[in-house]
């Protein structure tokens, strides 16, 4: 493929659209789509015609448009760390954090930025074109891997929105017994006042004591608001029915300090959250009243969530937010899916392919129908896009004039459903009408041999 001449407004030819709703089924025709200034400015019937040489054009040789993808929680510092890792024993949680504070005492700049590099132009090839990088500070590591986040997002920004967010993985209280946090909270709070900050998070379920865990929430509550940050939690990590709900907790401190009118524009994401799934109906309906309409994301993680959770119990179930049901059954409309973490001992499989999370949700969630497919490929774009903060109210699937240039092709798939139960491999990448990536496959099979 050339080139692409970004000087140029952009067409991309030939391609199907994804419809209006879950319900609805696509029209079978192609389309043409006229980009410019960062906008989609026409969609009209694709008639094959001689080109004008003021535009750029894409062949989409019949594949589909979607929405970009984005990465609605993604580890950039812990990306591809399993070759530095000592050699994993028992695969439990607690052996991933003994084993990556030890890696992360070695962490050096280069090796982020290496890493983290890597992370964003994979990421981009696939179709993300927006991402909220969690970036630890701790004693461990200091400032060390939000210095290398900083730097990359200026780097590729002309490639993917770089969204930074300051995470305190390890405890805030060092034991039960603690009355005061420990120095990862002074290293959070110096890091919030960094201009390229734009949310703020924690694992509270790793504090010694469920108070602990409650008082890391307000500590959270307390820096975002002084700093004006969003706020990504990792959140009620586990499938035990006797765990309390911390979930709760933060949807009761938020409208406590008045959340939506005092930050207005400013979002709470949960992350994780398996223990969720364990809510009843009814539950489930209540929670969905507490929320009312306060700005809150749920992210599920399925790659991590299956991986880790359920080792200690000889039946072995496994757990993790079951998102088509969510968005469609329980009509939770913010509802998001994302990779988490790759190549690292909390979570040593998969891609940063976000379509690869759809398929796989198609067998953890049992269900291929358009419907839910529909709902799981929302989950990976638009709904992401809402999680972290990004204007993209639309919960449709269906692009329009007005709306935003950043789009992929998914070249070898015509419909919704097809690209949920087998992506295409190859892509074409569009952010803000310019096409910035492209990924194809190389074929070869040898002849047959004569009979």
């Amino acid at each position: 493929m050339a080139r692409p001449d970004h000087s140029k407004p952009l067409i991309i030819e030939n391609v199907h659209l994804p419809p209006a709703s879950p319900g609805d089924k696509s029209s079978g025709s192609t389309y043409t789509v006229r980009c410019e200034k960062g906008k989609i400015v026409e969609i009209s019937q694709f008639h094959s015609a001689e080109q004008n040489q003021a535009f750029e054009y894409v062949d989409g040789k019949g594949g589909i448009l979607l929405p970009s993808m984005c990465h609605s929680h993604i580890h950039l510092d812990k990306c591809n760390l399993l070759s530095q890792c000592s050699e994993l024993k028992s695969g439990s949680f607690q052996e991933a954090m003994e084993v990556t504070a030890k890696v992360k005492e070695s962490y050096t700049s280069d090796d982020l930025l290496v890493r983290g590099r890597h992370l964003i132009l994979e990421s981009v090839k696939y179709g993300v074109t927006a991402m909220r990088a969690h970036v630890e500070v701790d004693n461990i590591v200091m400032l060390k891997c939000l210095e290398a986040g900083i730097q990359l997002k200026e780097e590729t920004k002309h490639l993917c929105d770089v969204e930074i967010a300051i995470f305190a993985q390890e405890p805030l209280y060092l034991s039960s017994l603690s009355p005061i946090p420990s120095s990862h909270l002074a290293f959070l709070v110096t890091a919030a006042s960094y201009l390229s900050v734009s949310a703020v998070g924690s694992a509270p379920y790793v504090e010694p004591s469920h108070d602990h865990a409650l008082k890391n929430i307000d500590h959270i509550f307390k820096i975002a608001l002084t700093h004006n940050l969003h706020i990504d939690f990792h959140l009620d990590y586990n499938i035990s029915p006797e765990s309390k709900v911390l979930t709760h907790y933060v949807i009761e401190q938020a409208h406590v300090l008045a959340w939506k009118t005092r930050m207005v524009g400013k979002r709470i994401t949960i992350g994780h959250a398996p223990r969720l799934g364990l809510l009843s109906h009814p539950e489930i309906t209540e929670l969905r009243e507490r929320i009312g309409d306060l700005p809150i994301s749920i992210v599920g993680l399925p790659q991590t969530d299956m991986y880790m959770l359920g080792r200690d119990d000889p039946k072995k179930p496994r757990g993790t937010l079951n998102v088509p049901e969510w968005k469609g059954k329980f009509e939770f409309p913010d509802i998001a899916m994302a990779v988490n973490n790759v190549g690292n001992p909390f979570t040593p499989q998969g891609s940063l392919d976000p379509l690869s999370l759809c398929t796989f949700g198609v067998a953890v969630f049992q269900t291929g129908l358009p419907v839910d497919c529909y709902n799981l490929l929302d989950a990976v774009t638009n709904a992401s896009k809402r999680a972290v903060g990004i204007c993209a109210h639309d919960r449709s699937l269906a692009l329009s004039p007005g709306g935003p240039a950043d789009l992929v092709i998914v070249h070898g798939n015509d419909t919704v459903q097809s690209v949920v139960l087998n992506p295409g491999f190859e892509r074409t990448v569009i952010k803000g009408g310019r096409v910035i990536a492209s990924k194809r496959a190389t074929e070869f099979v040898a002849s047959l041999p004569d009979t």
